[in-house]
């Protein structure tokens, strides 16, 4: 019993430290989106501005899974962090899609309206404004255009959760 009381434990010590490591990234990724945004000009659209609320979810969620002490509070967390997970994937998916296709819209004139209604975009416009179309390309990183690339972080961050989950689950079955 008591062996099983420490294992317990310490994976769930490991996963939050898991959670707490995947919500610094995310952060550094809407941190990244924020340079490119001010220092290189590259204007956010309704898509860019919902991948960074999708990246801010899962922060958050991460965020409040690492605080938690209990296995329950955890998987609450993990699945908070996966529905945004899908929803980033989601709309990142479409921005690339509408990149490769470049002669349909976003919807531009539909969705700004959406996206800067939302509370965020009044207690800090200059982050979570509309201020560009989802059409513009600006120039790749290392090859990938910044919705392939949003869309390469929301697929780790499926990728590492189903990951952790699985671990998880082997090592309690032991």
């Amino acid at each position: 019993m008591n062996r099983t009381f420490d294992a317990s434990s310490r994976l769930l010590a490991r996963e939050r430290r898991r959670l707490f490591l995947l919500a610094l990234v995310c952060l550094a990724l809407v941190a990244g989106a924020l340079y490119l945004q001010f220092f290189k000009g590259e204007d956010p659209c309704p898509l860019c501005i919902l991948q960074r609320y999708g990246y801010l979810l899962i922060a958050i969620f991460a965020l409040l899974g690492s605080t938690s002490s209990s296995w329950r509070s955890i998987v609450i967390a993990e699945t908070l962090v996966l529905i945004s997970t899908l929803g980033g994937i989601a709309v990142a998916g479409r921005h690339v899609w509408l990149q490769a296709h470049p002669s349909f819209s976003c919807g531009f004139d539909k969705l700004q309206p959406i996206v800067d209604s939302l509370p965020p975009a009044t207690w800090l416009p200059q982050v979570f404004k509309v201020a560009g179309l989802c059409e513009t390309a600006y120039p790749p990183l290392l090859g990938l255009t910044l919705p392939q690339w949003s869309l390469v972080g929301f697929l780790l961050v499926l990728l590492a959760l189903v990951r952790s989950v699985r671990s998880r689950r082997r090592e309690l079955a032991r």
